[in-house]
């Protein structure tokens, strides 16, 4: 990552507990702080800002490489998180400290922003108005460090809050993949669908990819979501292609699976919830110890000569040397 090169993003979209996640360790992203923006009181605490007499919002504030993931991109992430037609709040948080912001931080941050806001207005996802400020930013305080990457310190609390505060059945319901498996049989091979949506294991060493040796990124065949790069692929001896990590860990869910009388990690695809395979802990110990064993027929490869054409554009930083 160029040093030189890195730029902030401030984002307002209610507890900020929950808008650090999506948006952290993804290629590009140099950090993602938790803190306060908006408001009259130097250097407030959380039980300042609660009690809503310090005018700020809860925020994160993104340092990000622009040539890596493109302002265009984080706002469009931001979205995805919030209700934008919400003016009170966000979910069960309730005040203006949970209200919603894009506080830019120049004026292509602004130009960018307002087309966004635009183009979310029009694309009906929403029946009521979205009401989302575009700010201009201003002074931003990082909150106490127990609210730092709060859903890496206390997993199960924060999965267990953003369930129950009602943020994440929105997202699913406004953003997830819509999945008809009617349309998936027609779309996908007997094979593909059997193991996408059936959790079947296709033939070791008789399959698309785990020879595969071109450079490019392997898709999810149902939704066409981003999983790998062929820069993480290597030959693990075992009949199937693995890899050492996913592109970025959002998009891989990891379940315990305990079929066939074993007890394994099975790992899916975020967006469409398609069956992927299994990660294992026997992967090359310089890349971390993982191997990610993927099954061909969940996947779809374009190779790096096509990726701009297929939208993928922004990922072609990943074969710079």
């Amino acid at each position: 990552m160029n040093k030189s090169s890195l730029q902030i993003a401030t984002f307002a979209g209610g507890c900020f507990w929950c808008m650090v996640e999506p948006f952290d360790e993804r290629p590009g992203i140099e950090s993602v702080v938790s803190g306060y923006t908006g408001g009259r009181t130097e250097n407030p605490t959380y039980m300042q800002v609660i009690t809503e007499n310090t005018g700020h919002k809860e925020a994160v504030q993104i340092t990000y490489d622009p040539e890596i993931f493109p302002y265009e991109r984080l706002v469009e992430l931001f979205w995805k998180q919030i209700d934008p037609t919400d003016a009170a709040g966000q979910f069960a948080d309730r005040g203006e400290s949970y209200t919603t912001a894009i506080y830019y931080h120049n004026e292509e941050q602004k130009r960018i922003a307002e087309e966004s806001k635009r183009r979310l207005e029009e694309s009906g996802v929403f029946k009521d108005s979205i009401v989302t400020p575009i700010l201009p930013a201003e002074v931003f305080y990082p909150a106490e460090e127990k609210h730092q990457d709060y859903y890496k310190k206390h997993k199960f609390h924060y999965n267990r809050y953003k369930k129950g505060s009602g943020r994440a059945d929105f997202i699913k319901e406004h953003w997830g993949f819509k999945k008809n498996r009617e349309n998936l049989k027609q779309k996908l091979s007997d094979l593909q669908y059997k193991v996408t949506q059936e959790n079947a294991t296709e033939r070791p060493f008789q399959n698309e990819y785990f020879d595969h040796e071109e450079e490019g990124i392997y898709v999810d065949v149902v939704s066409n979501e981003p999983l790998f790069s062929s820069k993480e692929k290597y030959d693990a001896g075992c009949g199937w292609p693995s890899f050492t990590k996913p592109i970025a860990n959002q998009q891989i869910d990891a379940k315990t699976d305990t079929s066939h009388g074993m007890v394994r990690t099975e790992v899916r695809s975020s967006e469409a919830d398609s069956h992927l395979g299994h990660v294992f802990e026997d992967g090359p110990e310089d890349k971390g110890g993982l191997r990610y064993c993927i099954n061909s027929a969940a996947l779809r490869f374009i190779p790096k000569e096509q990726m701009e054409e297929e939208g993928y554009g922004y990922l072609l930083h990943l074969f710079k040397e």
